[in-house]
């Protein structure tokens, strides 16, 4: 069953590609027609493509892995910081920091700095600063916060990124390639879609056409999610049994050895004696 239909598609205008003169020959499979010079995209491919990624996101969710969501632009920030954070996946929609993915570790260390500067507050350690000191140590928290607030439970690599225009977040795209990472965007006719992985055809400029392509997504990694979930408690009921079972097999064995030596004389007393 699809996730999206073509007509859901079509009123949030996810067919509206760029001027043809800004066109990337790359798309032109995904391309439906040119209508007053502008291209139109073909949304029966990009419902085929926004189910065939919401699997994959699903499964990557299943398996208890982080998808890392960017979005810098304007029409896009607010929308993917929600729809992110009710699957409780990280997410970057102001200015992507260089080298996040290629060096990871710099950037943990940053936001480690956050919650050191949190505690320093509350043990009341910078208490005898001056004020103009405390000051300048509180827009900094301010900024890490802003830069990397949305991403304090990324402590590993993420297993997938998901971009909104690849245009505009080609250094993330590029990262994540030389890393391995799976990228999965939503690309537009003036991009290249060459780089990604799971290529979603759509128009990466519209807010609705943006709403209506995460919000689908966002929900198969929550199904994703509660499946995980569900394993969980199933293991944990079966492993709970057979902690128990192995308790009742003694017993059981015991029981029938004493049956079996209580049968045994009335056995012999049935013989009859020989002469």
């Amino acid at each position: 069953m699809s996730r999206t239909d073509f007509d859901t598609l079509l009123q949030a205008g996810c067919h509206f590609g760029h001027l043809r003169r800004k066109w990337n020959p790359a798309m032109a499979p995904y391309i439906f027609m040119e209508r007053n010079g502008i291209h139109i995209i073909d949304l029966h491919k990009t419902v085929a493509k926004i189910d065939e990624a919401a699997e994959a996101l699903k499964q990557i969710a299943k398996s208890g892995k982080k998808v890392l969501f960017v979005a810098t632009k304007k029409q896009a920030k607010s929308i993917v910081a929600d729809k992110a954070a009710a699957v409780n996946m990280p997410y970057v929609n102001e200015r992507w920091p260089g080298g996040m993915l290629t060096n990871f570790p710099t950037i943990r260390k940053a936001v480690k700095k956050m919650a050191t500067i949190d505690k320093l507050i509350a043990d009341g350690t910078f208490n005898n600063l001056s004020k103009r000191e405390l000051l300048q140590v509180t827009r900094q928290r301010a900024k890490l916060e802003k830069n990397l607030g949305s991403i304090v439970d990324l402590t590993r690599l993420p297993s997938a990124l998901f971009v909104v225009d690849v245009m505009k977040e080609n250094i993330a795209v590029k990262e994540a390639k030389r890393l391995g990472i799976p990228v999965f965007g939503i690309v537009d006719t003036n991009s290249n879609p060459d780089d990604i992985d799971f290529v979603i055809p759509a128009n990466d400029d519209a807010k609705d056409s943006i709403d209506v392509i995460l919000t689908a997504c966002c929900a198969a990694i929550a199904e994703g999610l509660e499946e995980r979930k569900a394993e969980k408690a199933d293991e944990k009921a079966a492993s709970e049994q057979s902690e128990e079972v192995p308790d009742a097999q003694p017993r059981r064995a015991h029981r029938a050895r004493k049956e079996a030596a209580a049968q045994e004389p009335a056995a012999e007393e049935e013989k009859p004696a020989e002469e």
